[in-house]
């Protein structure tokens, strides 16, 4: 499958604009590229935005982080821009290039809703389309955005800007680290751990979300795909890693060549540094060969539905120690069945994590594996779920007292343009997209049809012509048949009324086939059916290996 990288105009991506990643932005803390359609910053010549000073929240955070201008992600991102562009209407990014999420059009007045299927509900064709775009984002360099390899320290205040370039997926792969990296306190291993700016809190279904969204308005950039949309795995119940075939996300598929990269937490920790985002080796999984003391089986349909059941979003210290949270019980820390805090054991969103046993089991590094991204879509369709159910104020998402970066108006780390936490606390309606499980039951159904369907219009024409031919065929064999009776004149032998009974009586003279006898049904001993129940089922899935 050939495809051609669409360069018009900039991606919409995120992580530090490359316009924005040089010493004088850095020394004036000013990020607010010109809009390429009349030159001016932000697009402020045309409407589309203007130029203005970044307002952080001054609400107090949780307990958990006891430090204060040490880490940069603190109040994000005044340590490197105070100055951003502030889209107006329906545009956004980072100089209001772009259409917020669902619009599109010259002036993003039109609207558009795309539609999230079943991994599994994919036809041949998408399943191939998927692997593709997957592997395209993975070998082109990003145009427009580059990432951070030091602190702002390290770079001397902005003197020496500390940037590297690497591909658009791996962009993303690097903003999952970045957010969720233990904070550097100065000097080899000296670090806070308990800390993560997209996890283990409030912000975690929110700031998922917009990564989601994010990465698949890059893909359809990148490939000028505009209906492309992230497919999701529903792993309720199953047994293996059913997405791990080679069709999919398989290890003879194009994954098995990738390299990944800020996968060595510990390491970055001990030395006191950020991942410098070399490769670091292939991509591992080892799935059901992991630790069952911490995760017994993937999560059941019981433990998704009793997590819906909860009617509170967030509860107590909103951190892993929530009872009867629901964002604490889907992120895996509450108890599947009780609901509450700490469990000794991970579940949920977190078991699937451990499940795969190899680069997905590790927070930092987990976005690696392309399974972080169909793994992902199931759990925000259990959040879209969830709040359609519940239908929440925007004031059960906390304002305050949430551990850093997970107050409401707080700024999402490390996104640039900026975007709040509670902007993401509402349906995917508002956002575009819609999820193919939350359908009406008729249109579930006819959506679970569509890929046999689109094969079968794949299939009609041959058909259609081997029917055509089969007719032209059948037509040639009775016309050479009268043919020959009328030169030869032949005594019918049959009922020329019924041409076949003719033709069956002329092949036995011909060919002097002896009459049979009639055969006496009642001497047949019934067959017994095959039984089944006793053969293996072969699979082609195969894995990818790994010494953890």
């Amino acid at each position: 499958m050939v495809l051609e990288v669409i360069a018009l105009r900039p991606l919409v991506g995120t992580g530090f604009p490359r316009l924005c990643a040089n010493r004088e932005s850095l020394l004036s803390k000013e990020c607010c590229p010109a809009w390429e359609g009349d030159g001016s910053p932000c697009g402020v010549s045309s409407g589309r935005g203007s130029c203005q000073d970044v307002v952080v929240p001054e609400e107090p955070d949780g307990p958990q982080y006891p430090f204060s201008g040490l880490d940069d992600r603190e109040k994000w991102p005044l340590v490197f821009y105070n100055r951003t562009c502030q889209c107006e209407g329906n545009f956004m990014g980072y100089n209001c290039l772009d259409c917020k999420f669902g619009y599109y059009g010259e002036n993003c007045t039109q609207w558009r809703a795309s539609l999230r299927r079943n991994v599994f509900h994919l036809s041949h064709d998408e399943k191939i389309k998927l692997v593709s775009y997957l592997n395209l984002a993975k070998q082109t360099v990003s145009r427009d955005y580059v990432v951070a390899t030091g602190t702002y320290q390290e770079m001397e205040n902005g003197s020496i800007p500390m940037f590297s370039d690497v591909s658009v997926y791996d962009v993303f792969v690097w903003l999952h680290y970045y957010v969720s990296r233990e904070a550097l306190l100065g000097g080899p291993g000296n670090v806070w751990s308990n800390v993560d700016f997209a996890h283990w809190a409030p912000a975690f279904l929110p700031w998922h979300r917009l990564y989601l969204l994010l990465w698949e308005h890059e893909i359809r950039k990148l490939t000028g795909d505009m209906t492309f949309t992230i497919p999701y795995w529903d792993w309720r119940d199953a047994q293996t890693c059913d997405v791990c075939t080679d069709e999919l996300m398989g290890g003879s598929s194009v994954f098995s060549s990738w390299q990944v990269l800020c996968s060595k937490a510990e390491e970055y920790s001990l030395q006191g540094v950020l991942c410098d985002v070399t490769e670091e080796g292939p991509l591992r999984r080892n799935p059901g060969n992991h630790n069952r003391n911490l995760v017994q089986r993937l999560p059941t349909s019981a433990e998704v539905a009793f997590a819906l059941s909860l009617s509170n979003y967030d509860t107590g210290p909103m951190d892993r120690s929530a009872n009867m949270s629901f964002r604490n019980t889907v992120e895996g820390f509450g108890d599947p069945q009780t609901g509450i805090g700490n469990s000794p054991r991970l579940n949920m969103h977190a078991a699937l994590h451990v499940f795969m046993n190899g680069s997905m089991s590790s927070v930092q590094g987990s976005a690696n594996d392309p399974i972080f991204l169909l793994h992902h879509a199931y759990v925000d369709s259990i959040f879209e779920e969830w709040l359609r159910r519940h239908n929440p104020s925007s004031a059960q998402y906390p304002e305050s007292n949430a551990p850093i970066g997970h107050n409401a108006r707080y700024h999402m780390v490390p996104y640039l343009p900026l975007r709040r936490n509670r902007d993401f606390f509402i349906s995917t309606k508002e956002l575009g997209y819609e999820y193919s499980n939350l359908l009406n039951s008729n249109q579930r159904i006819a959506e679970a049809m569509r890929p046999y369907l689109d094969e079968l219009r794949n299939v009609w024409p041959w058909l259609l012509f081997a029917g055509l031919m089969g007719g032209i065929l059948a037509v040639s064999l009775v016309a050479a048949f009268l043919k020959v009776k009328q030169r030869y004149q032949w005594r019918p032998m049959g009922d020329w009324n019924n041409p076949c009974s003719y033709f069956t009586a002329y092949l036995f003279k011909l060919f002097r086939i002896p009459e049979k006898k009639p055969i006496i049904l009642d001497s047949i001993t019934e067959k017994q059916p095959l039984i089944l129940g006793n053969v293996t089922e072969e699979t082609s899935a195969r894995n990818y290996q790994t010494t953890i």
